[in-house]
């Protein structure tokens, strides 16, 4: 029997991995397509020595780096359910990307070092989680190393994050003696997850045998005042963003893994409506609607490829149909949307609310366009950050001007960078959140464009997007600061100040200018 548009939607977990560098987001993410049979499917069958580098890390800088610093999406089904997978980038300086990200999925795992806690980069993470209502599955991971006390953890979860927590499983012996974990709903004990069944025993002191003698007591006396103290899981609270269920475990091992893709299956919601300019759109109406939440370029370097990946929020895409773009009002044709794993891609004949498709394009796509059916609706809440650092792009061959200038322009609609074109004519500006975004911009010119170039001090340390109720106000602002306005991408009015002083001077001298630091792509832009 064919399957209804409601049960598509409603198989769907779209989730973000979000930690702290370092805490095994990207092995976990790698463990959990492992569980979901996808590697194998991807052709991950290989020598040992190939698989050094991981599926999600896929560009030149993040191999060489060891770290994140674009978002991957991986879809992949797993025991009658559709997962789609966003690993964020951890670093700092990719906050914008992921704080994108985090618009476009319906659930998070946060993985937490289990010798760290919680670490600044994951607070700050889960404050926009819980700006979004966003339910957290969290997962200690490293519970084969030194860690610290699973309360002490358990409690620090509580305060820092003002979050209830109910532990599912409980590790059984730490660090060296670690062999696995029990879980406290159904009093089932299981191993590496290599062993797929778990272990059904009659207490606590069964399980107690895996571990050194003298540490079994204590690990018996741990599970009882655990069953007693911790809170039992309340899958309403859950969802509403008041509770995290708890898991313990080591992704490098494989230990925990599995408990963790089941509870994602099992707990974490389907896809939710989201808000619109005009209306909530329910994910399983008619009428498919998506919006995009990131560009990449180049990510074939043997094709100049621009791929759009947008979250569907309801309906059904189907490849070949034609949407309609809202900031500019014009129809496109969607004849090769792709699913991912990672840079590896599918063509996507059908994707339905929740799911994560690539749409190839050549710049008619930019970060927070919506797509419709026909309605004139435009989707909320994809926004851009205002940059800490400002440079000015010096590049060492002259002639090359209007490559870099093209070049840019890709790379500030991807959002690797945010460019400002000053009203002056003098050169372009471009503004990131963190150092690390330069290191990657400078890479790529150099690798994707042939284009060297090193960057320069600009006169300016902060800017904000300026706009007025009174058109004449703005208009007299601009002209007074003419040598401190810019253009962004959207041509939006920017004003460049030398540091926080003049900004709260000159604000202060034009209270009808209003000067902000976060701006909504395109809210205002339908056609």
């Amino acid at each position: 029997m064919a399957e209804t548009l409601a049960e598509a939607v409603s198989r769907r977990r779209t989730f973000a991995i979000i930690a702290h560098p370092d805490a095994g987001k990207t092995t976990l993410t790698e463990k959990l397509l492992l569980f979901g049979g996808a590697i194998q499917l991807a052709g991950e069958v290989k020598a040992k020595k190939d698989r050094i580098q991981t599926r999600s890390d896929w560009m030149k800088i993040e191999r060489e780096r060891g770290i994140s610093v674009v978002t991957s999406v991986m879809t992949f089904e797993y025991e009658g359910n559709v997962f789609n997978i966003l690993d964020t980038p951890g670093h700092e300086d990719f906050a914008d990307d992921t704080y994108r990200t985090l618009t476009a999925v319906d659930a998070a795992v946060m993985v937490i070092d289990a010798a760290k806690g919680i670490e600044p980069r994951t607070l700050k993470l889960f404050e926009v989680c819980r700006m979004r209502d966003i339910p957290i599955i969290t997962f200690v991971n490293k519970m084969d190393r030194e860690s610290r006390d699973i309360f002490e953890i358990l409690d620090e979860v509580e305060e820092k994050l003002a979050l209830d927590t109910a532990p599912i499983t409980w590790p059984v012996g730490r660090s060296k003696s670690f062999c696995g974990s029990y879980n406290l709903v159904d009093n089932t004990f299981r191993g590496s997850d290599k062993q797929v069944e778990a272990l059904a025993v009659n207490s606590p002191k069964n399980v107690a045998e895996n571990l050194p003698e003298n540490e079994r007591q204590t690990f018996v006396d741990e599970l009882e005042l655990a069953q007693e103290a911790c809170r039992p899981f309340d899958r309403q609270a859950f969802l509403e963003g008041h509770m995290t269920p708890v898991f313990f475990g080591s992704a490098l091992r494989n230990f925990g893994v599995r408990d963790l893709i089941n509870a994602l299956g099992e707990f974490a919601p389907p896809p939710r409506d989201q808000v619109a300019d005009i209306r909530k759109v329910h994910a399983a109406e008619d009428k498919m609607t998506a919006f995009v939440f990131k560009i990449q370029a180049n990510m074939d370097p043997n094709h100049r490829d621009r791929i759009a990946f947008a979250r569907i929020c309801s309906g059904k895409l189907e490849r070949g149909m034609k949407a309609r773009l809202a900031r500019t009002g014009k129809l496109m044709g969607l004849t090769a949307p792709q699913f991912f794993f990672a840079s590896q891609r599918q063509l996507a004949d059908t994707a339905f609310a929740g799911d994560v498709v690539g749409i190839p394009n050549h710049g008619t796509l930019r970060i927070g366009d919506t797509l419709t059916e026909g309605e004139a609706l435009v989707f909320q809440g994809v926004p851009n950050f205002s940059p800490e650092i400002l440079r000015r792009v010096r590049l060492e061959d002259a002639m090359k001007a209007k490559k870099l200038k093209e070049a840019l322009q890709q790379m500030a609609e991807e959002g690797v960078v945010q460019l400002f074109s000053p009203e002056d004519g003098s050169p372009a500006i471009v503004g990131v959140v963190g150092a690390l975004q330069l290191d990657v911009l400078k890479e790529r010119l150099s690798g994707e464009y042939t284009l060297p170039v090193s960057f320069e001090m600009s006169r300016f340390s902060v800017c904000r997007w300026i706009s007025s109720d009174q058109p004449g106000e703005l208009d007299k602002f601009m002209s007074a600061r003419r040598g401190d306005i810019c253009r962004d991408l959207d041509g939006d009015p920017v004003f460049m100040a030398q540091d926080a002083f003049s900004l709260r001077y000159e604000s202060e001298r034009y209270p009808a200018i209003k000067m902000v630091a976060i701006k909504e792509y395109h809210v205002n832009k339908a056609a």
